[in-house]
């Protein structure tokens, strides 16, 4: 019986091999696990306190355009001037606050928004329009509700339409502050 053991060296190499596949694999098994923590977190954090929007349309134009990306803060407190997300008819818009609880709107048929009597000054805008306006002007926003408008008005379909009406601040997803993608165009949103 003459059995021959391998040689020192190879004996060292082949440990070696074993031992770096183990750390190899532990590695990936480290990498994996954080990345999955990661990604929970990132969900559980943008469904909960700041959702990520992408942009459909143009009623927004020229603030937002299609296919940008936006974050929105969830919180109650909106004034005018913010722009919201809100469900509505199983969609999420996005929309100007123009008018909160109490105020009066006017509309005049220049596309000139007056709120309890004083012009509202609208830098965003590219062009007025009166747009689509089924409601009786003046209008006063019930409680809690908002009043809201796109910054195209000529196409946006928003609280001047009895079919949308005012938004219940329940409806409201958050205030958007955000602008993520391109990122060209990154940044904070007035």
């Amino acid at each position: 019986m003459n059995k021959e053991f391998p040689a020192l060296n190879r004996l060292e190499a082949e440990l070696s091999r074993v031992k770096s596949r183990r750390e190899f694999i532990k590695i990936i098994i480290s990498t994996i696990s954080s990345l999955i923590v990661v990604a929970a977190v990132a969900v559980l954090v943008s469904t909960l306190f700041m959702p990520v929007l992408r942009v459909t349309g143009t009623s927004m134009a020229p603030t937002l355009m299609n296919d940008q990306f936006v974050v929105c803060r969830k919180t109650g407190n909106f004034e005018r001037g913010d722009i919201v997300a809100f469900y509505y008819n199983n969609k999420i818009l996005l929309k100007r606050v123009i008018g909160v609880s109490g105020d009066y709107i006017n509309i005049d048929d220049d596309g000139n928004v007056y709120v309890n009597d004083e012009l509202l000054d609208e830098p965003y805008l590219s062009d007025k329009a009166l747009g689509e306006c089924d409601i009786e002007l003046p209008y006063q926003v019930p409680d809690e509700r908002i009043f809201v408008m796109g910054d195209h008005r000529s196409t946006s379909i928003d609280s001047r339409s009895s079919t949308v009406g005012c938004i219940s601040e329940e409806a409201v997803l958050g205030k958007v502050v955000l602008r993520i993608w391109p990122f060209d165009d990154i940044g904070f949103i007035d």
